[in-house]
């Protein structure tokens, strides 16, 4: 089993790579071969529309663009299992999850009959951290990434999206403009629920990669 872990937020160490990093514990604790990525690392563009995954004979489900991302996609394609994560700016993912969504989907879609060219099932799990309740998630995000994240079902595996909400975006908010937080909730929530989060963030990991999907 092979599951490859990308971080689409441009903290290594922030609140999406922790979940990240207890997903990968638990991937490597079912015997998982496991990648870790860090998307902001990388110097790479969403899809380009160069057809070149289009032409005659060309390789399924491969990325002839060469840059840094093309080695990633090609490690996701070979994998059992993606766990990815980004936070929420502006309502949705990062641009570099976008962008890496927009990758995956064209080279692994057949313009013949709009089939995807996966040949074996890839698991999935998605996780999202962000500042907003999860009242406020559900009724006013969740529906717009609908859209993007039913992509991923397509792959033919497991599939859970896990939003991790209300989270501690810095450690002393007095050294900065952001009084419409409550300090004190935000370290509540930190002390009670984030470790929830991460004891979900390893059982998806282990889940998603024992191949059994």
């Amino acid at each position: 089993m092979k599951t490859i872990v990308v971080n689409a937020s441009p903290r290594k160490n922030g609140n999406t790579a922790e979940l990240l990093k207890e997903a990968k514990k638990g991937a490597e604790s079912v015997g998982a071969e496991t990648e870790y990525v860090d998307l902001y690392d990388l110097n790479f563009t969403g899809r380009r529309s160069c057809l070149a995954c289009k032409r005659k004979g060309a390789q399924p489900c491969k990325c002839y663009w060469k840059d840094d991302l093309s080695p990633v996609l090609e490690s996701i394609f070979h994998a059992d299992a993606l766990l990815i994560g980004s936070p929420i700016y502006l309502g949705t993912t990062t641009s570099h999850f976008h962008a890496i969504t927009e990758r995956l989907d064209f080279a692994s879609l057949s313009y013949n009959d709009y089939a995807c060219l996966v040949e074996k099932p890839i698991s999935v799990g998605i996780f999202l951290t962000m500042n907003m309740p999860k009242e406020y998630y559900v009724e006013h995000v969740e529906p717009h990434l609908q859209t993007m994240f039913d992509w991923y079902k397509r792959l033919g595996g497991k599939f859970e999206v896990y939003p991790c909400c209300d989270t501690l975006q810095v450690k002393d908010y007095s050294k900065y403009d952001m009084a419409s937080f409550n300090e004190a909730h935000k370290k509540e929530v930190r002390e009670t629920q984030f470790p929830i989060d991460l004891k979900e963030a390893f059982r998806i990991g282990a889940e998603f990669s024992r191949g059994d999907a």
